[in-house]
């Protein structure tokens, strides 16, 4: 026998929407499970008079109301009209029917998901230095993630019970509708409103995670940062995402780590780059001087007589750490040649004096021209790098 909706509100069957949801706050409000906690009775009230509403203000729903029928019956066949005695037998249009419209033609429905569900990823960004990418180090994080409620075990329930199977589907996880169209009368289904699609119906939700089985927290990780990590790599935490609903699962922590721009060195792979300003007469003469490395040590680098401006020195083993093997990458010094300005009388009498006794003159580079790598290649080469 289909359900009294309109009796259950207390409203006549011409009722308007706003007397429905007047009649329907009256009920809430008498009872409510925060108004009656314990009161099984008054839960249940409280359940039959948010579905009546919920019926009463869909027009379809209303309409198979007031033919007469249930929408939120399951039904396993169609009455006159409908698919359930036309179409019998197995692999007919009744089967087809039946993948459509959900259940229409005698097919079975998809059933109630499960209450524990996996948990999903998390991912959390944090930026070091380049002397800690060279070194590598362990860092704290901080992340917010759904965790285990601590108060119900991941239950939902304050008591810790079993839930109970849910009255507005049977424990199916999904309703039934009548839906009309130019074949007849269709069955068509959806996830239950009052069970969410689960079947069941956690009785005393807990008060902490509202019946969740988990709740948001703040916590702190410790992050085992590998040296010679790249810009942008990613490193996974098991189990350490958010716990799935119904205290499921938890997902994984992905940290994604960016690397700062260092002042001084810049990355390439495994490699180091660093520009350095040699005075004309230093990289004429040729010269050495210290550099501080992103470790703390400091080493020397040559510079040969003659160096030419845009010269790579290049040093092995000072690059960065090779990411879990041996090794380290390699280190370029890039030469920059500094022409004096503001030349003083003497300077400026010794200069002419060198200039004169070694005879050379300026003219225009040729790709022709017989005296090692020319203008063009060294272009090019800057311009590849």
């Amino acid at each position: 026998m289909a359900r009294d909706y309109y009796g259950i509100l207390g409203v006549e069957s011409n009722a308007s929407d706003q007397e429905i949801k007047k009649a329907y706050r009256k009920l809430a409000r008498k009872y409510h499970p925060d108004v009656n906690p314990g009161d099984e009775e008054a839960a249940e009230k409280f359940r039959e008079a948010s579905l009546a509403q919920e019926v009463l203000l869909d027009p379809q729903k209303r309409r198979v109301v007031d033919m007469g029928s249930d929408p939120m019956e399951q039904q396993g066949g169609g009455g006159a009209g409908g698919f359930g005695g036309g179409f019998g037998g197995g692999g007919g249009l009744g089967d087809i029917f039946a993948e459509f419209f959900g259940g229409a033609g005698g097919g079975q429905g998809r059933g109630p998901r499960s209450r524990v569900q996996p948990g999903n990823d998390a991912l959390l960004r944090t930026g070091i230095t380049l002397e800690e990418a060279y070194a590598g180090m362990r860092k704290t994080v901080t992340v917010d993630t759904a965790v285990l409620c601590d108060r119900c075990s991941g239950s939902g329930s304050a008591s810790k019970a079993k839930p109970v199977t849910c009255t507005g589907c049977g424990g199916a996880g999904e309703i039934q509708e009548v839906q009309r169209s130019f074949l007849g009368n269709v069955m068509t289904s959806r996830p239950c409103p009052q069970c969410q699609g689960f079947g069941e119906v956690i009785t005393d939700p807990c008060n902490h995670c509202g019946g969740d089985g988990r709740v948001k927290k703040r916590r702190d990780l410790t992050v085992n940062i590998p040296a010679g990590i790249g810009d942008g790599m990613r490193i996974r935490m098991a189990d350490q995402g958010e716990v799935g609903h119904g205290g499921g699962p938890a997902g994984d922590l992905y940290v994604e780590v960016h690397t700062q721009k260092h002042p001084v060195f810049e990355r390439d792979a495994d490699d180091l780059h660093v520009s350095v300003r040699v005075p004309m007469v230093d990289a004429a003469l040729g010269t050495s001087f210290p550099i501080e490395h992103l470790d703390g040590e400091t080493f020397d680098i040559d510079i040969e007589p003659g160096t030419q401006p845009g010269e790579a020195i290049e040093l092995d083993g000072k690059g960065m750490p090779r990411l879990r093997t041996d090794g380290h990458g390699k280190l370029y010094a890039h030469v920059d040649v500094v022409v004096p300005t503001n030349l003083d009388k003497k300077t400026k009498e010794m200069l002419e004096q060198i200039r004169d006794k070694r005879e050379e003159a300026t003219k225009v580079q040729s790709a022709d021209d017989n005296d090692g790598e020319g203008f063009f290649d060294r272009l090019r080469d800057k311009f590849r790098r």
